[in-house]
């Protein structure tokens, strides 16, 4: 059976303050990641941190080229919001066990039921195929 999201896991994540690395976050404007972190920067109250190939910043706040470059003083980190396609995102999901983060938001189109299983088993919380911008109207955010 494959993965089922939680709502309470979902109002959780966005309830809770804290840090998100926000991997495929660029300086491109068009792509989702761009606007989707400024809400769950400005709107949700989250500290951000771009992950992107190249380490650029973006938004004001300093890049790096992946959860494993992330310096010791930004951790932990609590979520990790995965705008890669889900050929690549189960490499972002085992750097995210590895760097000890919470859980792993996978965006919308994201799949990779493995990588959700390692996850879970590692004792992260799992969102996959869902975007927090389009979820918190479902939670008056």
């Amino acid at each position: 059976m494959g993965h089922t999201n939680d709502p309470a896991v979902i109002e959780r994540l966005m309830r809770t303050k804290g840090r998100w690395a926000i991997v495929g976050l660029s300086t491109n404007e068009w792509r989702a990641a761009f606007d989707t972190s400024l809400f769950i920067r400005d709107r949700l109250g989250m500290e951000i941190i771009p992950v992107n190939l190249p380490g650029n910043p973006v938004h004001g706040e300093p890049g790096y080229r992946s959860l494993l470059d992330i310096p010791a003083a930004k951790l932990p980190i609590d979520v990790v919001d995965c705008f890669v396609n889900s050929q690549k995102v189960g490499a972002v999901v085992d750097q995210a066990i590895a760097v000890g983060a919470k859980a792993v938001w996978m965006q919308l189109g994201v799949v990779d039921e493995a990588a959700a299983k390692r996850a879970k088993d590692a004792g992260l919380d799992v969102v996959m195929d869902s975007c927090p911008a389009q979820q918190a109207w479902k939670f008056n955010l």
